[in-house]
């Protein structure tokens, strides 16, 4: 199939060093959504803010950390299968964990009057309406893996750290906006209902599998890394892929709530007002 050898640009065991900044990163992270539970639950006792959210919340960064440390990095830059169990912790995994927590609905309740109302302005911005629609995230997340794997750009990543870390910046940010657009508790203005985002899941279901069997197949892929170990990543990216969309289908049930009926029902075409709509006085 036309595969070689891997060559990295870098060594993966060059110590200590190269993993203690996304370890510090990470636990930054995790103090500073912390620190942001408990100013939420000082402005309101009664409201609090709830055990799970903080759970996914520290869960997410928990895989994200199993992703960019020992062993799991190492293993990936020396092996094209451990490319791709670090690639759905950090696309698909960590993602629906951060989404779950609910952080723009934390910040809403932390911020100031102000600056809350400059946030809310921005979720309801023609750009962001645009970059959070389930279509527009499907093509970031899935369809940048066609770029990534049947062109020389994997093999360019794997010579580059700074674009490999590029390259795990956008597996995160693209699955955290997926996975936002199709079952995030957060506030999304103009999202479609759940049958329209049911089939966009469906859309990335497919197409995580058709990517997955044409490499496996070594159909057009431009993958620098023993045939064993292809076939090897495109099986964990065909049933991780299948499992993580699956945990994201039932997010997506556990999320869902009904919109309220409104009033133009047919008692209110026979002239029937409802009775929220009728004054007290009898």
């Amino acid at each position: 199939m036309g595969h070689h050898l891997p060559e990295h640009g870098h060594d993966a065991g060059s110590g200590t060093l190269d993993w203690l900044p996304p370890a510090l990163l990470l636990l930054a992270v995790s103090g500073a959504y912390l620190l942001l539970v408990r100013r939420a639950r000082h402005r309101n006792q009664a409201l609090g803010w709830s055990r799970w959210r903080t759970g996914f919340f520290l869960g997410g960064i928990l895989l994200l950390g199993v992703a960019l440390l020992p062993p799991v990095a190492p293993f990936a830059h020396e092996d094209f299968r451990g490319h791709m169990v670090q690639h759905l912790l950090i696309g698909m995994y960590a993602p629906l964990a951060l989404v779950l927590s609910a952080p723009v609905t934390l910040l809403l309740r932390t911020l100031p009057a102000s600056r809350g109302r400059r946030l809310t302005a921005v979720l309801h911005s023609l750009p962001a309406r645009v970059i959070a629609h389930p279509a527009v995230a499907l093509v970031l997340s899935a369809g940048s893996l066609v770029v990534l794997y049947f062109t020389p750009l994997y093999n360019a990543t794997v010579a580059d750290p700074a674009a490999h870390w590029l390259l795990h910046a956008h597996f995160l940010l693209s699955g955290c906006l997926f996975a936002y657009a199709i079952a995030g508790p957060d506030p999304a203005p103009a999202r479609p209902g759940v049958k329209a985002r049911l089939v966009y899941l469906g859309v990335a279901i497919a197409a995580h599998a058709v990517i997955s069997q044409l490499i496996y197949a070594g159909f057009r892929v431009h993958i620098h890394a023993p045939v064993g170990q292809v076939q090897g990543g495109a099986e964990i990216m065909y049933y991780g892929g299948d499992l993580a969309e699956l945990l994201l289908a039932a997010a997506l049930v556990a999320t869902w709530r009904p919109e309220p009926r409104r009033a133009t029902s047919r008692g209110a075409w026979r002239g029937v007002v409802p009775a929220r709509n009728v004054s007290g006085g009898s």
